[in-house]
Order: C-alpha cells, then sequence, then structure tokens
C-alpha cells in the first residue's frame, strides 16, 4: 500500500506530505484547490510522462517520492529482484523533473528508467481516472478485463499459445527455404537455376575487373601515349640526343680515369647511367612497335565491364559478392531438388501445429466465456447495488473460423465487446452507445469491486469516480467504496458528503496567499472535528449551521455502523 507520499515544487504545492491510511483516504476541497496536483504527483512519481508545466512558476525542478509497504514474495518484490534492485517489504520510489527536460528516477536508491519504473508500479497501484472510462470502451481492453479476472488458468494457456506461435513460425520460414508447396518450389527452382546459369555463362575471375578497368584506360588515352613514347624515343635516340650526349661525356671522362680514383668513379656512374638510359631507349622503341589500337577490342572490353556492373547490380556490390550469391544459389538448388522427404515432414508439423493451435485458441475461448459470464454476472449484482436496477451487462464473443485460429497471435483468436442496457425493455448494446457519464462511473466501480482481489495490487486510486452520482445512488457507492477498503487501499478524490463520512482518512486541499503574494496549495489530514466540519461543507451547509452538523452527524455515524457491521471499521 502507499504510505507516504512527498511532494516538493509541483505546480502551487511548494513542500507537502501526506500519510495515507490503510482503507478508505478521501481527499476533498473546493474546485480549483489542487486535488487533481495531488493525482498529477501520484501519477508522475508512478511513472507517467512529465511535463516541465508541473515544475512551480519560479522553480528550476520538482520531485516526488513515494513509500510503499510490499508483502515479502509479493510480484513487486519479485520483479524488483528480477532487476537487481534490492527488496525488502518497503519499496521507495523518487523522481525528479528540471526545466531543461532532465530528470532522474530511482527505486530503493537504484537508478531506473521510466519504463521499468512504469512495469514496477503496475504491481502496486491501479489508478483510475476520467480518461479510464474511454479506455474501458475500446474492445481490446474489454478483452483485457476478462482476461485479468480469467486469472492463471488463462494464463497457462495462453503461454501454451505463444510456444505454438512461436513454433509456428519457425516451421513457415523453414518450409518457405524450402520454396513452400511442389508448385512454389518449381518456380523457385526455375529462378534460382537462371541465375546460377546466368552467373555460370559470365565466366567471371578474380582480378578481371581491375585488369580490364586498367586496359579500358589505356585504350582510352592510345593516341596519348603512342605520341609520348614517340617523343621520349625521340629525345634519348636521335642523333644528337640524349644518349649520344651521354655516351660523348662517358668517352670525356673515361679518358680522366688514370688521373685518380674520383676520377675512375666517375667514369663508371656515367657508364651506368649512359648503360641504363640505352635500355631505357630500347623499352621505349618496343613498347613503341608493339603499341597497337583496336576498336573492337575497345568494344570487347566495354562490353565486358558492362556485364560485370550488371551482375554486380543483381547479385552483390562486388565480383566477390557474386560468386558467394552463385555458391548459395547452388547451395540451395541443390537443397530444393532433394527435399521431399524434409518438405513432407515440415508440413505434417505444420499441420499438427495448426491443430494444436485451434485447441489451444478454443480452450481460451471456453474459458474467457466461463470467465466472462461469471464476471458480467457479479457486475451486474453491483450495478443492482448501485441504484441500477434493471442493469443487463454481458460480453458478446465474435466467432472465427478454423483458419484464424490457426493463425491467431498469443492472444489467441477471441474478439470481444461489452454490452449493457440500464432500462427494462431497452436492448443490449455496445457500451459507447448507450451508457452515460454516470452510469460509466458505476460500471467502473463495479469493475472494480470484482477485480480487486486479483493480481496483487494493494492500492486503488479513483479521480472523482463518483462523477453524475448523487443522493441514494452517492450512499451506495460510498458503501462499495468501503467494501473494497476492508481488503485494499483507496485513495479517492470525491465531492460526496456520503463517501468523505465513509473514509478511514480525510484530507482537505485548499489554497491560501502568503505575505509575499504567492498562492500556494496545502494539504491537511483532518481530524475528527476537521472532519466534521468539511462534511458540513460538502452537505451544503455554514459552519455553525445545526442542520447541516446533525447531517454530518448523521452520515458519520451511519457509515461507522456499516463499516462496523462488515468488520471493516478502521
Amino acid at each position: 500500500m502507499l504510505e507516504k507520499l512527498t511532494v516538493k515544487n509541483v505546480a502551487l504545492i511548494e513542500r507537502a506530505e501526506m500519510e495515507f491510511a490503510a482503507g478508505l483516504n478521501v481527499l476533498s476541497g473546493e474546485t480549483g484547490s489542487g486535488k487533481s496536483v495531488i493525482l498529477d504527483s501520484i501519477n508522475f512519481v508512478l511513472g507517467a510522462k512529465a511535463d516541465k508545466s508541473m515544475i512551480r512558476y519560479g522553480e528550476t525542478e520538482c520531485a516526488v517520492s513515494a513509500v510503499f509497504s510490499a508483502a515479502e514474495g509479493s510480484e513487486a518484490c519479485r520483479l524488483l529482484e528480477e532487476m537487481g534492485i534490492e527488496a525488502d517489504e518497503e519499496i521507495v520510489i523518487s523522481r525528479r523533473f528540471r526545466a531543461d527536460g532532465k530528470g532522474g528516477i530511482r527505486v530503493n536508491g537504484e537508478p531506473v528508467n521510466a519504463a521499468m519504473l512504469r512495469k514496477i508500479t503496475s504491481r502496486l497501484v491501479d489508478v483510475h481516472g476520467q480518461s479510464e472510462h474511454f479506455y474501458l470502451l475500446s474492445a481490446a481492453h474489454q478483452l483485457e478485463t476478462i482476461d485479468r479476472y480469467a486469472g492463471e488458468g488463462l494464463q497457462r494457456v495462453k503461454q501454451a499459445l505463444s510456444l505454438l506461435v512461436k513454433e509456428r513460425r519457425e516451421l513457415k520460414e523453414k518450409l518457405q527455404a524450402l520454396g513452400g508447396d511442389e508448385a512454389e518450389r518449381g518456380r523457385r527452382l526455375d529462378i534460382l537455376r537462371y541465375q546460377a546459369e546466368e552467373i555460370g555463362r559470365a565466366g567471371l575471375k578474380e582480378g578481371e575487373e581491375e585488369e580490364l578497368t586498367s586496359r579500358r584506360l589505356v585504350l582510352q588515352n592510345a593516341e596519348k601515349i603512342m605520341q609520348g613514347l614517340s617523343e621520349a624515343g625521340g629525345f634519348l635516340s636521335g642523333d644528337g640526343t640524349g644518349l649520344d650526349a651521354l655516351n660523348g661525356s662517358r668517352r670525356a671522362v673515361a679518358e680522366l680515369s688514370r688521373f685518380g680514383d674520383e676520377y675512375a668513379a666517375l667514369c663508371e656512374r656515367l657508364e651506368s647511367l649512359f648503360l641504363e638510359a640505352e635500355d631505357i631507349a630500347d623499352t621505349i622503341n618496343a613498347l613503341a612497335e608493339d603499341f597497337s589500337y583496336d576498336e573492337s577490342e575497345a568494344e570487347e572490353v566495354e562490353a565486358r565491364l558492362d556485364l560485370i556492373r550488371s551482375l554486380k547490380k543483381k547479385y552483390g556490390g562486388s565480383v566477390e559478392a557474386v560468386f558467394a550469391f552463385r555458391d548459395e544459389t547452388e547451395r540451395e538448388i541443390e537443397l530444393l531438388t532433394h527435399c521431399d522427404e524434409e518438405f513432407a515432414k515440415l508440413s505434417a508439423a505444420l499441420s499438427e501445429n495448426g491443430k494444436k493451435m485451434r485447441r489451444a485458441c478454443e480452450e481460451a475461448t471456453a474459458i474467457r466465456k466461463k470467465a466472462a459470464e461469471e464476471f458480467c454476472a457479479g457486475a451486474e449484482r453491483e450495478l443492482k447495488t448501485l441504484n441500477i436496477q434493471n442493469a443487463r451487462f454481458c460480453a458478446e464473443f465474435s466467432p472465427y473460423s478454423a483458419e484464424d485460429a490457426e493463425n491467431a497471435s498469443e492472444n489467441g483468436a477471441d474478439s470481444v465487446r461489452f454490452l449493457f442496457s440500464a432500462n427494462a425493455g431497452e436492448p443490449l448494446k455496445p457500451l459507447d452507445k448507450v451508457i452515460s457519464g454516470g452510469e460509466m462511473s458505476r460500471l467502473m466501480l463495479a469493475i472494480k469491486t470484482q477485480i480487486s482481489g486479483i493480481g496483487g495490487i494493494s492500492t486503488y486510486i479513483f479521480d472523482e469516480i463518483d462523477a453524475g452520482i448523487s443522493g441514494k445512488t452517492a450512499r451506495v457507492v460510498a458503501e462499495k467504496f468501503a467494501d473494497i477498503a476492508a481488503e485494499k487501499q483507496i485513495v479517492a478524490v470525491s465531492h460526496l458528503a456520503q463517501i468523505a463520512a465513509m473514509a478511514d482518512a480525510n484530507f482537505l486541499i485548499s489554497k491560501h496567499e502568503t505575505q509575499e503574494g504567492k498562492t500556494l496549495t496545502k494539504i491537511e489530514r483532518l481530524d475528527g472535528a476537521r472532519a466534521k466540519t468539511e462534511l458540513v461543507r460538502l452537505v451544503g451547509g455554514e459552519e455553525g449551521s445545526a442542520a447541516a452538523e446533525k447531517l454530518a452527524e448523521e452520515l458519520l455515524e451511519s457509515s461507522h455502523r456499516y463499516k462496523s457491521a462488515r468488520g471493516g471499521a478502521r
């Protein structure tokens, strides 16, 4: 249960602490006093999306912390242990949010993210606000409600379905790898053989593309190459050019060799230079003689490169990738050519899986229908006690085919919608077509009563679920709150005196102006006398009004008798 809430710099709250009782906690106050701020703070610490508009004006950050008590071995404690967070009978959650959009969340001192926080708090608290009315109007959420009521029996079937769905997906993938049925395999083989033959006909060789690219560059620049070779040869081999000059220089220095070692060394260098230049000249002349340009060769080179580019575009970004594609294609051809036995085996397994899927879906449907019948009958009884005497409420299941079941999700093949009628003689219709706001509030309370003992949730939070009701109905709603609060903690925002009178703890939310001219929200836990004064206000009386005070006393006395009679007085 929620034991303590500490709020700092949220909206008009500078700092506030609330220590909650184990039973029914009622928050009341004038409209605009800040009751919604308390619920916003609770939602914030439970993991709701943060918004910098919640930070009190003039401050840079807000913070909310909550202390929960949780039984050892509870779902919340088990989840904390799975997350590597020390779990004992006290769970402390703190969350900060700054104006720059950054913040931090800690659970028992360990940092967590918002998704982890929501997973933890979903095991601790069930928040019902006006938005949950819309939640229940969704067919998907209606099915979730039935599943929650159905409990562990359905969960076991859904776990089995999950394994079957995974198995079916894997079998289909394996069959797809074998090319599907015989006709599909034939089509696949035709494609694969064409691809393998196309690559084979190309006769690709490693390094071929680089060689062709280099050759194309030469052919594209043939005229430049021939001109360059001719000019270079002329500079070296012509009369009076490079070789003649080097030869003359060599002979001149050779005459000096006998005059010293340095002249002899110089002569050797000139000799080497002449021989190298002579060899270069021979190479140039040979290249020039051998060089030829064939236009048909250029066309062949370009066509070959185009073929390689085409294959790369089809089968990979490189020649190596094309080779890899060819190898994989040949392996698949081999597999598909000799896969009849494996295909038959997988097909039989898929057929058996389909039978199991159908049986599991049928089992899930049977469990859901039984649970829905009990759930709706119980909710219908609760609605009658909530002053909708002619209420009728049921769940309508849509039929599904064998094929639907075989291809169902982990959730099965069921589709359901709630039908409701508040008046005698009126047909049952979908909720969103017939239900009023006040009726929806009572329906939600009836549903909460039905599922209050399910799922390990210890705290329920209601935001003005009493909207649209008054008089005798308000009294019945108050009693229903007391019934739930005998086993679970409730935190409720209410404007009804009947509900406030039934509370185990009353909190007054009010606004006041400070000497500095700031408006702040104040939260007070009311003692007996103050609680009675607030009841007087809620029944519409002025403080000191004898009639209003008497009515307040009667409400308190009546509420005490009700709780004592059911053993729920705290």
